[in-house]
């Protein structure tokens, strides 16, 4: 069994993933354009592209499929900073996507397209995922927002994450942003969740009590050829050792800049609170993963309106009132990491509706699935 390093993080800093699909601005389908967009981004803005010969990451990567395109942060301080830097890559990227007649389109699928017509990303590693996964790995035409955290410590990291768990509803309710699917209405607000957890290794994480454990599973998973790399493991909350942080990948593709903010903005508090109460020597809550997993389905389906499972004594609450609880008390935490008004931005969410109620009251007011896209490029 080979160790796992964990490069810790001095401070709590933070790292932001944002995957977007490319639609036709003509027909509101999804474009495998990617290429000619990063070829684009090369010539006109080589700082944001990757370059493995300069050995620079950039901002702007490719991902499976040609119909999409993810912006990444630096390391940043705070939400404040994180977002900057979104939003500056977003405008250059922006710019070239009028070019090319696509626009951006921000949300967790796309309520009409069809997984036949879209084309793979060069690349072995992708076409290695797509031979083994076959039908279910055609299907994923999903996108989200990952989060990364700074952890110091090593032997924080799994009570983090499993402490962690106990948020993951609120989060998805939140960010819920996939209704609709190959033309039709799932009655899910997060269809997502529930495609991109057929893939092996996706889904919810183990809930491992000593790093030894996680270390003897990727041996396993190597060794049985299951994976290649640590980063293969794909769990909706899992350890980025090499980076020194733990990614939060529940969400659903965000529509706009102001409720992207503000799930930044919780995901930060949550992890920096539980590292803190770490430190002064609490034993963090946490729930058994039976309950967590109903937790994850109730809010998939159910999203703003889900009655959520808060604890092993099996209380249950509406989400939205228990985020309002939540919200209270991560007020010194946001203070302190410099977050507040972009923190408040989460009750605009349960107040406006979560962007998979929005779909669905333009598609009641319209019946036309063609506007749902229009609405949600327009937000952005």
């Amino acid at each position: 069994m080979t160790p796992i390093d964990f490069v810790g993080s001095p401070v709590p800093s933070l790292g932001v993933e944002w995957e977007f699909a490319l639609t036709d601005k003509r027909t509101g389908d999804l474009s495998n354009s990617a290429a000619a967009l990063f070829e684009l981004v090369g010539d006109r803005f080589p700082l944001l592209a990757s370059d493995q010969h300069a050995g620079r990451n950039g901002k702007v990567h490719k991902e499976l499929l040609r119909n999409t395109v993810e912006l990444v942060t630096g390391i940043c301080r705070n939400t404040g900073e994180a977002v900057a830097d979104l939003s500056e890559t977003l405008g250059a990227v922006r710019e070239l996507t009028d070019e090319l007649g696509i626009d951006l389109y921000g949300a967790g699928t796309h309520p009409f397209a069809e997984w036949s017509t879209q084309l793979l990303t060069e690349g072995h590693r992708y076409a290695e995922l797509i031979e083994r996964t076959q039908w279910w790995g055609r299907q994923m035409l999903i996108w989200g927002v990952h989060v990364h955290v700074g952890i110091d410590r090593r032997d924080k990291v799994l009570p983090i994450l499993d402490s962690l768990l106990n948020y993951y509803p609120h989060l998805l309710a939140l960010s819920a942003s996939s209704p609709m699917w190959s033309g039709q209405d799932t009655s899910y607000a997060s269809n997502r969740a529930m495609m991109f957890q057929q893939l092996p290794t996706a889904g919810l994480p183990f809930q491992f009590t000593r790093w030894d454990e996680f270390e003897k599973f990727v041996s396993d998973q190597k060794t049985t050829g299951i994976i290649d790399h640590t980063n293969e493991i794909r769990w909706d909350i899992r350890p980025s050792p090499h980076l020194g942080t733990i990614e939060v990948r529940v969400c659903d593709g965000a529509t706009n800049i102001d409720e992207l903010s503000a799930l930044v903005a919780l995901i930060h508090c949550l992890v920096v609170d539980l590292s803190r109460r770490l430190d002064a020597g609490e034993e963090l809550p946490t729930m058994p993963p039976w309950l967590v997993q109903e937790n994850k389905w109730r809010a998939a389906r159910y999203g703003l309106d889900a009655i959520v499972i808060c604890n092993r004594e099996l209380d249950e609450r509406l989400v939205t009132d228990d985020l309002a609880a939540l919200l209270k008390r991560l007020e010194p935490i946001a203070d302190s990491l410099d977050c507040g008004a972009e923190l408040a931005g989460i009750s605009r969410i349960v107040d406006r509706g979560a962007s998979y109620q929005r779909q669905r009251a333009v598609f009641a007011r319209t019946g036309s699935m063609r506007e749902v896209v229009a609405s949600v490029v327009a937000e952005l």
